[in-house]
């Protein structure tokens, strides 16, 4: 499969983690490195594949299993995901991730307690799910790519219940606030996903309707981080309004007659959130 290349809406993938300085291994220990076998060289690899910047670069591939692998050319190698559970294939506890096993831990204590109040986060269990978020961050982006929207949903659902449980369990403040900054990221990819996956089924309403939920989540959270007037510059909402006035022409004629009655609801209804949301969709379609 080609290369394809970066959506303009998606920024550049976060760093990993910084290593632990005092995870020293057995290289650094004996003063220096050694020499790795010549069938392990991967510059013929690498230079078949060679990284083009400004571009994800990333294709599907078949493993020796016959199973499907994602491939991520980064500048400096090549990350390889599976498609489905944890990207790195490993199964934590006998768990499919790490997320999976704490909310088997937390399921398993309400049951027996009757309540989540035994519960809590370590920060070291809070790290190991931010770095296996960072797996599933990895491999939606490169989904999106490929155009597997269904795949991206599933990720970056997954995701918002790593933000969730953290947010709500972390034993430490900052363990409970340090990546509710990427909540506006992961639902903009989120509704994008859906809104595609509708369009591919040639459904223009329910895409409409997907990136509205995906906008009205986004105010949701600029309103609880008292940051509201930080949403219309947004570039999350940039990107959902975006693909909203691409999407509007194909929408049906009809559509503006069903919105000024939403409109008209929700003013009846005190619920002067939605009606201005209503109001810029009415404005954004032509007669």
């Amino acid at each position: 499969m080609s290369d394809q290349e970066v959506p303009n809406s998606s920024p550049p993938p976060p760093p990993p983690p910084s290593p632990d300085p005092s995870n020293k291994g057995p290289e650094s220990e004996q003063g220096g490195g050694s020499t790795t076998p010549g069938p392990h060289d991967l510059s013929r690899f690498l230079t078949e594949w060679p990284f083009e910047a400004g571009k994800i670069n990333v294709r599907l591939i078949s493993g020796e299993d016959g199973e499907p692998r994602i491939q991520l050319r980064l500048d400096l190698g090549v990350l390889q995901m599976r498609v489905s559970g944890r990207p790195d294939g490993l199964r934590p506890h006998g768990h499919e991730s790490m997320l999976e096993y704490q909310e088997a831990r937390l399921d398993e204590i309400i049951a027996t307690q009757g309540n989540a109040s035994e519960f809590t986060l370590s920060e070291d269990e809070a790290r190991e799910l931010r770095e296996e978020a960072l797996q599933y961050y990895h491999r939606y982006v490169c989904l999106m790519v490929l155009e597997d929207f269904e795949g991206v949903v599933r990720d970056t659902t997954r995701n918002i219940r790593v933000l969730d449980l953290c947010a709500k369990y972390a034993e430490t403040e900052a363990d409970r606030s340090v990546l509710e900054q990427v909540r506006p990221y992961i639902l903009m990819m989120r509704t994008r996903a859906l809104a595609s996956q509708a369009m591919a089924d040639n459904e223009p309403k329910a895409a409409l309707h997907a990136i509205n939920d995906g906008l009205r989540a986004l105010r949701e959270y600029y309103s609880e981080n008292d940051a509201l007037g930080s949403f219309d510059q947004s570039t999350e909402v940039q990107v959902l309004k975006g693909m909203k006035d691409a999407l509007t022409p194909k929408l049906p004629v009809s559509q503006k007659s069903e919105l000024r009655q939403r409109l008209q609801a929700a003013l009846t209804q005190e619920n002067y959130e939605l009606a201005a949301i209503l109001r810029d969709e009415l404005k954004s379609l032509k007669d």
